[in-house]
C-alpha cells in the first residue's frame, strides 16, 4: 500500500545518520534514547526519554529540502509529510507539549499532542501519539478523517499484543506489537484495543492534500458511546510517567 502524503520511518540509531528530507518536512522525535540534530546551521539537543510511557519528550522540525544529521543512541521516529512551504527548523520543548486524557472509564487514553493545528506549527504535517491503559479501547468511537492519510506505529509493553480494527471498504482486524505499523489511507477505523495486562502506545501520523486541520467524523452507528463518558471517571492508571 502506498501513502501518498503522510511517511514513516523509526531510526534504530546508534552514532551518526545523515537525513534528506527532500520533499517532506519532518520531526525528529525520540521513542527511546536521546539525540542531537544539526540542520541549517541550528543544533539541537533532544533530552528524549527512557520509553514512550515515561511521558512527552522533546523534538526538532526539520523543513523540506533539508540535510540533517542525527547523533545520538536509541529508536528514533521520524513522522514526515509531502510539504509546499519550507518553514525554519525548530526545537519542541517537552514542556510546551500539551497532554490530553481523552475519554473515561475503560476508554480513557493519555493523548500527547506534539504537531496538531495550534500546537506547533507545520506546512501539513500532524502528529501525535496515544497511550491506552491494559483493558481499555482507545481510537473510539470508530472515526474516520475525510482527507487525512494515518500511519499507526505501536508498542506494547512487555512482550504483548494489541489489536487495530480499519473497516469500510477493506475490513481489516490486524494483531499488532511492538514495531508494526498499520496504514489507513481513508475509511473507519477503530478500536485500537489494549489487551488487559498490556499498556498500549502508538505513534500517529497524518497528513493530506487539504489544508491542515484535524477534522473527526464518528461513525453515526457508535457516537452514542461518547455520551456514556459524562457519568464515568478517568481510568486513575493515568496518566502515565515512568518506565512501564
Amino acid at each position: 500500500m502506498t501513502m501518498r502524503h503522510a511517511r514513516l520511518r523509526v531510526l534504530e540509531l546508534d552514532g551518526a545518520e545523515t537525513i534528506t528530507t527532500g520533499d517532506t518536512e519532518m520531526l525528529v522525535l525520540p521513542l527511546s534514547g536521546a539525540c542531537v540534530v544539526t540542520v541549517d546551521g541550528e543544533r539541537f539537543e533532544l533530552t528524549g526519554r527512557g520509553d514512550v510511557f515515561d511521558g512527552v519528550t522533546d523534538f526538532a522540525y526539520l523543513p523540506r529540502d533539508a540535510k540533517a544529521t542525527v547523533t545520538g543512541r536509541g529508536r528514533i521516529a521520524l513522522p514526515s509529510a509531502t510539504a509546499g512551504r519550507r518553514l525554519p527548523a525548530r526545537y519542541g520543548p517537552a514542556e510546551a507539549v500539551p497532554v490530553e486524557l481523552r475519554g473515561a472509564g475503560t476508554c480513557s487514553r493519555q493523548v500527547h499532542n506534539y504537531c496538531m493545528p495550534g500546537t506547533f506549527e507545520a506546512d501539513k504535517l500532524m502528529v501525535c501519539e496515544v497511550l491506552t491503559p491494559g483493558g481499555n479501547w482507545s481510537s473510539y468511537p470508530p472515526h474516520r478523517h475525510d482527507g487525512i492519510e494515518e500511519i499507526y506505529y505501536f508498542e506494547v509493553v512487555r512482550g504483548g499484543m494489541a489489536y487495530q480494527r480499519v473497516y469500510g471498504s477493506t475490513d481489516v482486524l490486524a494483531e499488532v506489537r511492538t514495531g508494526d505499523v498499520v496504514l489507513i489511507p481513508h475509511g473507519w477505523h477503530g478500536p485500537s484495543m489494549a489487551a488487559p495486562g498490556y499498556d498500549l502506545y502508538y505513534l500517529n501520523v497524518m497528513a493530506g492534500p487539504g489544508p491542515r486541520a484535524w477534522e473527526i467524523c464518528d461513525d453515526p452507528a457508535h457516537a452514542w458511546v461518547r455520551d456514556t463518558w459524562k457519568s464515568q471517571p478517568v481510568d486513575p492508571r493515568l496518566p502515565f510517567g515512568g518506565t512501564r
